[in-house]
């Protein structure tokens, strides 16, 4: 079964100041789609507590697949991107780009999210923005090729990637 873990970051939401409508968001967007959600948590905008979240989650094979939600804009407390560089392996890019690309046709604001993608181990992980409009328009454009790029990195697919 294909397992994905939620983070938001977000100082507000990790206060209990505002409700965290995105992170719940992506958790029912992967029930529905029939994924186990082995984890959901709220962060704060803290380097130090994103990263050791994705390392519990990666290197312990909670998830293969962790959506971050918010930290990822020009803010001087938007650091999501900064800590998931510094965690991951290998740079998986187009999840990302294909988020500004065509968010980019909806909002000029797209191009000024900084989220990028990456995998550890057996795990992708993939900045998503903090707003719920932002999330529901990146899931509908990442969703497709995420269960075969997550057999191909898990091994799961005989194939590894042939067509």
């Amino acid at each position: 079964m294909l397992k994905v873990a939620v983070i938001t970051v977000s100082d507000k939401g990790y206060r209990g100041e505002r409700e965290d409508r995105s992170g719940k968001y992506i958790v029912s967007f992967f029930k529905e789609k029939g994924w186990e959600v082995s984890d959901y948590t709220i962060v704060p905008d803290e380097i130090d507590m994103i990263k050791e979240k994705l390392l519990d989650i990666c290197d312990n094979g909670r998830a293969n697949l962790v959506i971050t939600s918010g930290g990822t804009g020009f803010s001087p407390r938007d650091i999501t991107p900064e800590a998931t560089i510094e965690v991951i392996e290998r740079n998986a890019p187009g999840f990302s780009e294909i988020i500004r690309v065509e968010g980019q046709k909806k909002t000029p604001r797209a191009i000024l999210s900084r989220a990028v993608s990456g995998i550890r181990k057996k795990t992708l992980i993939i900045n998503l923005p903090g707003s719920i409009k932002g999330v529901k328009d990146s899931l509908e454009l990442i969703y497709r090729p995420l269960p075969h790029g997550i057999d191909i990195l898990t091994e799961k697919d005989a194939e590894c990637g042939e067509e």
